[in-house]
């Protein structure tokens, strides 16, 4: 369980990095995705950060596991929400590193709602230690992640008409 406490550490943390370099780019996205004026998205985008670190270093800190899997839970199922509402909407959700713009999909949905399912998991599950390996392990865990984001955003084959 170290392991997946470590890579949800990573996910949230790359995620707040993310929208703290880009900015202006995530600014829109979470006024898009939100559905609001584009001059709140940066407060939006700021304020997720600012949460999905607070969450990062709680998961990471001893005794605070089960705190920053439900803030990290939260976090994901806002999110997961927030694409659900906009389903079929072509827009760039912020989920790659890359600015891609295309229609929210289930695939972006079902994301959401596993990390928010893995952070419950992790919010009830007891601390384990961490091992020489947990590393590695999460750091693979997030290798495959970035892998499965990347496959996500390659745009599906359109359909040839006779």
């Amino acid at each position: 369980m170290a392991a997946l406490v470590l890579f949800l550490a990573l996910v949230l943390a790359l995620s707040a990095g993310h929208k703290l370099i880009e900015r202006d780019r995530l600014g829109v996205a979470a006024a898009r995705l939100a559905g609001v004026d584009g001059a709140i998205g940066p407060v939006l985008s700021l304020t997720a950060a600012a949460i999905e670190g607070a969450a990062a270093l709680a998961l990471v800190l001893p005794g605070l596991q089960p705190l920053g899997g439900v803030i990290a839970a939260l976090v994901w199922s806002a999110y997961g929400l927030a694409l659900w509402r906009r389903k079929g909407m072509s827009l760039d959700c912020g989920c790659t590193f890359a600015a891609r713009e295309k229609p929210v999909d289930g695939v972006a949905v079902a994301r959401a709602a596993a990390l928010a399912g893995l952070a419950l998991a992790v919010a009830a599950a007891p601390s384990d230690p961490i091992s020489i390996e947990t590393p590695f392990a999460a750091l693979a865990l997030l290798a495959l992640y970035l892998a499965l984001g990347e496959l996500a955003a390659i745009p599906a084959p359109q359909k040839r008409k006779a």
